[in-house]
């Protein structure tokens, strides 16, 4: 017996450290900091960036050895210190439509480019059954969402030494869709069981299927017309790779006709997109309009209706991930109303649910009510880009504590300081559309006054370049 458990212990042993092994690092490309501007219009980007794809050991959804891949994106300038940002990308149409590879075509790889500029070293995981990795990908599953995301983590700083890129101990947390489900999938199991290892910063989680066993369930088991029927035999396939007892034939799910385009997309002989768009012809052929309900077999859906502790009932309960945790980080929900893929209703269950336990600063907002879900992106992620930068700190790479720079007081009123100048140079003060509000030369001195009260209240980023040194900060003016 004691034999039995020594090796069980050791077996468990080389899974963590074989999960947090770097394997390989790839090079795929650089951006100057103006053609991100010029790309993304952003005034806080300030670098360039560059992008690599890494591959590292992780344990897939039954605890064995897997490679996974991610993006990973770094500033162009290695003087400095950054923080670490994840982002969870939303839902892949396939297994190469992820991060790490569709970077330089454009796709949501974009999102590290951006990242870096702002001045992030950003990892972007391409999740489990996606990339490199092996099998079927296990859709909204949160503990895999999360798993990949911190063996990334882990990998990073094998491969931040190879690049002599530096991190500093701030740990930001994002995605959306698909992606806002996995960021609060990570964070909620990094403050549970993984704060003596990373420290969340702030989170902000953006139009996320949040409540998989109540608005999501919902949405499944009504008759409304839904124009995205995929996701639902994706989150069905995901789970049984997970679970292995939904169901044993596809037939017992779904209605034969509607089976076989999922045994087609299941096997990769079409993608997620292929499989919503014929599903959507199938059902409006069959059932007048994209009805995904009417896609599952009748004893199916009664059986889902009448017992709680159906398997898929089980399953989606176990996925959803505001449940059981106190946030202890500043946290954002982003969300749209008209939101027409992932239900709003998500982000307010969400709400309501961690309102009574939050102990940190907690907003959710409606940042664009009348937008869509593609129209939600682009406000969603401006509030998390400003949300971040409020709380961001980048250091430069001067080993002295003395000599690093402050500033205070902040807010300002009239006057802000700033001590510890390391060198000549420029000190500068931007405003939110990126439009510079001043600007002096300073030599080489302990102290340097920062005249803001001809300035507007609001936040502005205040920055020191000079003699190889960069410096930023945010600065709120409140007169």
């Amino acid at each position: 017996m004691k034999k039995s458990l020594l090796l069980c212990l050791l077996i468990g042993l080389s899974g963590v450290a074989l999960a947090q092994n770097l394997v390989s690092v790839t090079y795929l490309g650089a951006k100057s900091k103006n053609q991100l501007l010029n790309q993304f219009g952003v005034p806080f980007i300030q670098f360039g960036a560059k992008y690599y794809r890494i591959t590292y050991m992780t344990l897939d959804v039954h605890g064995q050895p897997d490679t996974a891949s991610g993006l990973a994106a770094v500033p162009d300038n290695l003087i400095n210190k950054y923080p670490r940002l994840v982002y969870q990308h939303g839902t892949a149409s396939s297994r190469f439509d992820v991060p790490s590879y569709n970077v330089v075509g454009g796709g949501e790889g974009i999102i590290g480019q951006l990242c870096a500029g702002l001045g992030y070293i950003a990892y972007l995981p391409d999740y489990l059954g996606m990339g490199t990795s092996h099998g079927f990908h296990p859709y909204v599953h949160a503990a895999s969402e999360a798993s990949a995301a911190l063996d990334m983590l882990r990998a990073a700083d094998a491969f931040e030494a190879q690049l002599l890129a530096r991190s500093n101990d701030q740990l930001f947390i994002t995605g959306y869709s698909q992606g806002g489900h996995a960021a609060m999938a990570l964070h909620r199991e990094i403050e549970k069981n993984h704060a003596a290892e990373f420290t969340v910063t702030a989170a902000s989680h953006m139009s996320g299927p949040y409540s998989i066993s109540g608005v999501m369930r919902d949405l499944v088991l009504s008759d409304e017309i839904y124009y995205f029927p995929a996701y639902i035999p994706n989150f069905i396939l995901g789970y049984q790779t997970v679970y292995g007892n939904l169901f044993t034939n596809l037939t017992q799910v779904f209605k034969p006709a509607y089976a076989a385009l999922v045994q087609q997309y299941y096997t990769g002989t079409i993608n997620l997109t292929d499989l919503n768009t014929q599903l959507i012809a199938l059902l409006t052929a069959n059932e007048g309009d994209s009805h995904p309900r009417r896609m599952f077999q009748d004893s199916l859906l009664l059986a889902v209706n009448s017992d709680s502790l159906h398997p898929i009932n089980i399953a989606m309960a176990a996925n959803d991930v505001y449940t059981d945790w106190a946030p202890q980080s500043p946290m954002r929900i982003y969300y749209c109303t008209a939101d027409d893929q992932v239900p709003f209703e998500n982000s307010i269950v969400a709400r309501d649910s961690l309102l009574s336990v939050v102990t940190q600063d907690f907003q959710v907002v409606d940042v664009n009510p009348s937008a869509d879900h593609g129209g939600c992106v682009l406000p969603a992620l401006t509030n998390t880009v400003l949300f971040f930068g409020s709380l961001q700190q980048i250091s430069t790479a001067v080993e002295d504590p003395a000599a690093e720079i402050v500033l205070a007081p902040n807010p300002a009123q009239g006057l802000a300081i700033l001590r510890n100048i390391p060198a000549a140079g420029q000190v500068s003060l931007t405003d939110v559309s990126g439009k510079t509000v001043y600007s002096q030369a300073t030599g080489y001195t302990a102290e340097v006054p920062v005249d803001v009260s001809g300035l507007a209240n609001g936040l502005y980023i205040i920055r020191f370049q000079g003699n190889g040194y960069f410096w930023q900060d945010k600065l709120s003016v409140a007169h």
